[in-house]
């Protein structure tokens, strides 16, 4: 390979002055005669080699030039010169390998667009390779070309990819603010307002510059305390428009976050009033001090306040940038106004300033003013509720936070520095108007001391005036008295007026946008479904006009009133109910150590957070108490609306992270508690397979197990794993969901197995957790059982024999219909499929009503018309949702009926016992807990047990007793002496009958013949085991003609299950027995326990 020095690049190459790198082709010979070319002069440009370090078939050559190249290089491995005549296996020649790790494999690398949420607004959401998509076998004749799993693994070419990315390009005109404009300016503007100019100093009179230093700190704490939490929250992902609302109820979940969210939106509204008065209150005085007042005050301020928030209104919807520039010019004149206060602090003052009670800086003056001096009615708590409100404000930042380039550093950057600078401003001015300004002052330049006079220590009198007059009678300034104390030590005084103009102005304008913000947010989420028409937004900011509107008549309703401290203290307490919510929810959510609780900003800690929450609420009491117990009422209302409501939202939140943790430490502690048979409940696997197809199986098992015992609806998928673990992933949160829509209290669980048996042998032994285990089995009765394959019954019988070794007891019920609906759920789902394409086809016609061949299209709509298609509609007294009254065409209405038949309330009648083997009481105790229940509470219990015919009374008497120590109520005892006699012939008739096509009959055979059918059908039964069971099978028929006879009119029995000796008796004789002894009766649960006591009469 020889080399061209002079052009730095390789002999056989193209130069090229704009790229940085090529690639070389080289060939083995040619690399040989290069080498011996070049040992002399090496090139001065670097090379990276790629491949077999012997046999380099490229080289990447990297030349100074353009950067912008390289980088391109290293992020898409796209090169500036190719061969097309490479082959695809040459892994030196394919440009596949030059690819960047990840985009040329299946299994994607960690990107950022996997984790974003659907219709984000910071970019689109990409779905990342299935489990299946790199795990699954690749069917046959299914070619993967280098390089192309790029495309699905790193979500390029994806079909929503063109819709997200318009919809980034509609977001993308947006206007966003970062934390200087859009946080820091708006909390400085809302936390500086009137207070500062009006309120201030007066606070300095009463409580002196010492407690007015400690009230400003411990408004400060608050405030700073919940920022920090606030900070927090923020941190831990994502943060969407809604300001308060959203950080609460993502964390706390919907029933919090709905109802401040509620509150504090109004709160917003009104603040707007609040601001807008107190404006119009300060341009009422001033036209009085020119004599030129319109009607009277009261009116004049419902005049002024009417056409400024009707100008604030037009700022708003002009948009959000219009918005910022007004906010910066006010903060620009409100922090111009603080700065004339501080330079009239320095600037001599004359003899009316002294006479008003201004002497510039003075260490008497100071000394004098440091402790307190509470007028009569006045203390500490009283003059800190009148401050507080000026500390209020840090959450206009957060309310837009929607509107910020990066809410997650901009709020907690510009809200904490905004509480900092408004710190630091409020001490200063504490401090300074402390220093120069005397409590009281007469105004009077004459009232100067006269020689000789003993000043007791008065600062004013060291300084040459006398004001002792004011100690016996009011006086118009000083600290105490006159609220323009700022306005006098200024060096300009209008320009404070100005100042006070800014910050009501901007504190009503910040308002006037938070609340429709949060409002929107709110609606948007559907919480209360009669607010969604507020949700809409418009423009390229998704303005809520509508918001904006109903925040103006709000405001306007409350300017109407025209008294500012009727709307203040109820709206400074609606504030710090949003506090203390933030501040409780940054400690819940560390409380409930839910590892998607990782924020960035690391500076808080949980039990500070829940100091700032209960500080919170104390202020509130502090504040106003009858505010605060108006607060928390309404709150509670909302919460408890919400709650009732139950929204249809998951948010992760906080709350349900706790729900966890809690259940797992019971759960845990659980397993530390023995056994007892005090404790002992129901808790049952019930076989429902999809719950919705028995529902009837799943209603009876629920009525012994609801609030008292644990119900799992259990399914066994039986087939080829890849199909049956598909279709069982797709639809458990489905049939979860429909247990939870149906209100049955209940856990839905499936397994995939190669055969029925097998799965429910997994699920008898590692259902449930710790002590929560289940101990019986409900099945529904086999129907079908004589129709049914061979393999099915040998299953049906074999659970009850796995449920006995395994020591779980088994409930089998039967009903007369059946249990399983699933047909009859296909014909409702294909007739809602006719309805809705019947509404699909009319909508059709009414589009092309105009067009020719019209009539076409209604020939065929009449023919659809002819379907006789009824929409489904509910019965009023089921809360099954899918079972209803319908036309079903061949399907029987009474299985309809049938399945709905225990939701129903049973009236007076019996629940019949037949307590014929002593399981350890599970057969006593199941009736007993359904006689609990509300729909079964009006039937009573009648006993039947199995007696000698000499010995009835004995028996009744003892069982009287023994029932009377279990503390169970019953209605009548029958003892049955005559169970063993031998059924009639016509009952004995039907038996034989019955299991005569399963009968082997080997004993009418030859001994050869007779062993070949054994050995051919080892499944029927045979003479030897009918005589050697035939007692047992003359009770089951026996039984059968009892129940008949007693229990024919009861709304339930419960029967012993017979237990079936493994080995002994052959499934099908056992189905019939089953058969046999619950034909023709009212429904029947036969049960069986693990004959451990579940009873005991011991306290």
């Amino acid at each position: 390979m020889s080399l061209n020095n002079s052009s730095n690049v390789f002999l056989d190459s193209t130069p090229s002055n704009t790229n940085r790198f090529q690639v070389n082709v080289i060939s083995e010979s040619r690399e040989s005669s290069a080498a011996v070319t070049d040992n002399a002069d090496p090139p001065h440009y670097e090379e990276t080699s790629f491949g077999d370090e012997g046999q380099n078939r490229f080289r990447i050559s990297f030349r100074p030039g353009n950067q912008e190249c390289y980088d391109n290089f290293l992020q898409t491995g796209e090169t500036a010169k190719t061969d097309a005549s490479f082959h695809a296996y040459d892994s030196h020649t394919n440009t596949y390998y030059l690819q960047t790790f990840g985009h040329n494999t299946v299994d994607a690398v960690p990107k950022i667009e996997y984790y974003r949420n659907t219709g984000s607004v910071s970019g689109p959401k990409v779905n990342r390779p299935s489990l299946l998509d790199i795990h699954e076998q690749l069917a046959k004749n299914v070619s993967v070309a280098p390089g192309s799993a790029d495309v699905v693994a790193n979500g390029e070419g994806t079909p929503g990819d063109e819709q997200a990315e318009n919809k980034g390009e509609d977001q993308a005109g947006a206007v966003k603010f970062g934390w200087v404009k859009g946080v820091l300016v708006r909390c400085m503007l809302n936390i500086w307002g009137v207070m500062l100019f009006i309120r201030l100093s007066w606070i300095v009179g009463e409580a002196g510059i010492g407690l007015g230093v400690i009230i400003i700190g411990l408004s400060v704490v608050v405030t700073t305390l919940t920022g920090i939490s606030m900070s927090a929250i923020c941190t831990n992902g994502v943060v969407r428009g809604g300001g308060a609302y959203y950080l609460i109820s993502r964390s706390l979940g919907p029933e919090f976050g709905g109802s401040i969210g509620l509150i504090f939106a109004f709160a917003n509204a009104v603040a707007v009033a609040m601001y807008v008065v107190g404006f119009a209150e300060t341009v009422v005085d001033l036209l009085k001090e020119s004599d030129s007042m319109m009607v009277d005050p009261t009116n004049d301020i419902r005049i002024i306040g009417s056409i400024t928030v009707v100008i604030l209104l037009g700022i708003s919807v002009a948009g959000m940038e219009w918005e910022a520039k007004a906010q910066v010019i006010l903060l620009i004149i409100l922090l111009i106004a603080i700065a004339n206060f501080f330079i009239g602090t320095v600037i001599p003052s004359n003899n009316e300033k002294r006479a008003r009670g201004f002497f510039n800086y003075q260490a008497s003056i100071f000394a004098e003013n440091f402790g307190p001096s509470f007028t009569k009615g006045e203390g500490f708590f009283s003059v800190f509720a009148i401050f507080f409100p000026a500390a209020t404000g840090i959450l206009a930042g957060a309310n837009i936070s929607g509107d910020l380039e990066d809410p997650q550093d901009a709020i907690p950057k510009g809200t904490m520095l905004a509480i900092f600078i408004t710190t630091v401003a409020y001490i200063g001015v504490a401090i300074c108007v402390g220093a120069c300004v005397v409590r009281d002052a007469t105004g009077s330049v004459n009232d100067t001391i006269i020689s000789g006079m003993n000043c007791n220590g008065s600062a004013a009198c060291g300084l040459g005036y006398d004001f002792s007059r004011c100690r016996h009678e009011p006086c118009q300034y000083g600290l105490m008295n006159n609220f323009q104390v700022m306005s006098m030590v200024s060096g300009f005084g209008p320009l404070i007026t100005a100042g006070i103009f800014s910050a009501t102005l901007s504190s009503a304008l910040a308002s006037l946008v938070s609340a429709p913000k949060v409002f929107q947010a709110l609606c948007k989420d559907n919480i209360y479904k009669a607010l969604q028409f507020f949700a809409k937004g418009y423009g390229k900011n998704n303005e809520p006009l509508r918001g904006y509107f109903l925040t103006f008549v709000i405001a306007m309703a409350f300017i109407l009133i025209a008294e500012l401290n009727t709307i203040a203290p109820i709206i400074s307490n609606f504030f710090l109910a949003s506090y203390a919510l933030i501040n409780f929810s940054c400690f819940h959510a560390s409380y409930a150590k839910s590892p998607g609780w990782r924020p960035a900003y690391g500076i808080y800690n949980m039990w500070v957070s829940l100091f700032g929450a209960v500080l919170c609420c104390a202020v509130m009491f502090v504040i106003n108490w009858w505010a605060a117990v108006i607060t928390y009422v309404i709150e509670f209302f909302l919460y408890i609306y919400v709650t009732y409501k139950k929204p249809d939202v998951n948010w992760g939140s906080s709350t349900q992270a706790l729900s966890y943790v809690s259940a797992l430490d019971n759960a845990l502690e659980l397993t530390t508690v023995e056994d007892h048979v005090k404790n002992f409940r129901p808790q049952c696997i019930v076989l429902t397979g999809g719950p919705m197809t028995r529902p009837a199986l799943l209603d009876i098992a629920h009525a012994f197990t609801k609030n008292s015992g644990l119900c799992i609806c259990c399914e066994v998928f039986v087939g080829p794993r890849k199909l049956c673990v598909k279709e069982m992933n797709s639809g458990m949160a489905k049939k979860q969901a429909w247990l939870i829509k149906n209100k049955i209290k209940a856990f839905y669980a499936a397994v995939a197995a190669d055969c029925f048996r097998d799965g429910v042998r997994s699920l008898l032994q590692a259902s449930g957790l710790g002590r929560m285990k289940p101990n019986t089995l409900v099945i529904g009765y086999k129907k079908n059982w004589r129709k049914a394959p061979l393999t099915e019954i040998e299953n049906y019988v074999g659970i009850i024999h796995d449920a006995f070794d395994f020591e779980i007891g088994v409930v089998i019920v039967r009903i007369s219909q059946g249990f399983d609906i699933s047909q009859v759920l296909q014909v409702q789902e294909e007739l809602e499929r006719l309805e809705q394409e019947r509404l699909a086809l009319e909508a059709t016609i009414k589009d092309n009503e105009s067009e020719e061949g019209n009539g076409g299209i209604r020939g065929l709509f009449k023919k659809a018309g002819k379907l006789n298609i009824t929409k489904p509609t509910p019965k009023k007294d089921s809360g099954i949702n899918t079972i209803q009254s319908m036309h079903i065409g061949e399907f029987n209405q009474k299985l309809v009926e049938a399945s709905t038949q225990f939701k129903k309330k049973q009236g007076k009648g019996t629940i019949d016992v037949w307590w014929l083997f002593d399981d350890g009481g599970l057969t006593l105790l199941i009736p007993y807990i359904l006689t609990l229940r509300k729909k079964w509470k009006d039937c009573k219990l009648r006993i039947y047990v199995g007696g000698k015919i000499n010995r009835i009374e004995e028996e009744k008497i003892a069982m009287a007793s023994l029932l009377s120590k279990f503390r169970i109520k019953f209605a009548d005892i029958h003892v049955i002496g005559d169970i063993n006699v031998k059924p009639n012939k016509e009952s004995w008739k039907v038996f034989e009958e019955m299991i005569e096509p399963y009968r082997l009959h080997e004993s009418c055979k030859d001994l050869a013949t007779a062993e070949k059918l054994k050995r051919e059908t080892p499944w029927k039964i045979t003479d030897a085991e009918l005589e050697a069971v035939k007692e047992k099978s003359y009770r089951q028929v026996r039984l059968n003609e009892l129940l008949q006879e007693h229990s024919r009119a009861a709304n339930l029995i419960v029967l012993s299950l017979p237990v079936a000796r493994k080995g002994s008796i052959s499934d099908w004789l056992y189905m019939a027995w089953l058969e046999i002894l619950t034909k023709n009766l009212p429904p029947v649960l036969l049960v069986r326990g693990n004959h451990k006591n579940v009873l005991t009469f011991y306290s």
